[in-house]
This record gives C-alpha cells, sequence and structure tokens, in this order.
C-alpha cells in the first residue's frame, strides 16, 4: 500500500515563468503564476511541474562522474525527427543524439536552464 501520492514535480531555475513556457509548448497545460518566483504547469492529465526561481542556480552537469544531473525528465514521443526539432526550436540544447542508428530509443537534451531531459520513442 502506498503511503503518499506524487503532487508534483519542482524544478530550481533563474526564471520560473520562461522555463515553464518551455514545458508548456512541449507538454500542453496551463501556466499559474507567472511572474511570480513559484510558477506552477498544470498539464493535461492532472500531472503537474513547478519551477522555482533559484538565486544563484548553476545548472547540472551531465555526463559527469563528478556530478549530478539532480534529475532527468523522460518525455515519450511519437515521431523522435519532429520532437527533437521542435525542442530545439524551443530553446533546448541538444546533449547525446547518438541513438546507435536507431539501436537506442532516447535522446539526451538540456531544457533552457540545463536541466537533461530525454525524448524517447518505442
Amino acid at each position: 500500500m502506498a503511503t503518499a501520492t506524487l503532487e508534483l514535480v519542482a524544478f530550481d531555475c533563474p526564471d520560473p515563468t520562461a522555463l515553464a513556457h518551455f514545458y508548456q509548448q512541449v507538454l500542453g497545460g496551463e501556466i499559474k503564476n507567472e511572474g511570480k518566483p513559484w510558477v506552477d504547469l498544470h498539464l493535461p492529465g492532472g500531472a503537474r511541474l513547478a519551477f522555482q526561481e533559484a538565486p544563484g542556480f548553476v545548472p547540472p552537469s551531465w555526463p559527469s562522474a563528478k556530478e549530478s544531473q539532480q534529475l532527468h525528465l523522460d518525455l515519450r514521443v511519437a515521431d523522435m525527427a519532429e520532437a527533437q526539432e521542435r525542442v530545439l526550436a524551443l530553446g533546448a540544447r541538444a546533449l547525446d543524439l547518438d541513438d546507435e542508428g536507431g539501436k537506442r530509443d532516447f535522446r539526451v537534451f538540456a531544457d533552457p536552464a540545463g536541466h537533461p531531459f530525454c525524448l524517447i520513442h518505442p
């Protein structure tokens, strides 16, 4: 029996509104508290992401044996090429695009604040 249910995943970042808009363009949803130090993104289906202003924010380093990536999201996509083009146009940065000739079902990116995320395709 579960002790708790997941309420949200919160990201530290330098600009909560900007990062909320990035993820809204990728995942959809509705932004609440825009322009505040804590911004919520209510996703379709009920999940929620939150973005918290963190002065002095240092983005995670990926890959690094010495430093933690802190967290990452796996985002399932129907069309890898289309999704990759879209996230890059929205301000993501490619970290690892080598899918080993189609043998690997994911590619790694960083959001505009530097948090790693994967696009995965079955």
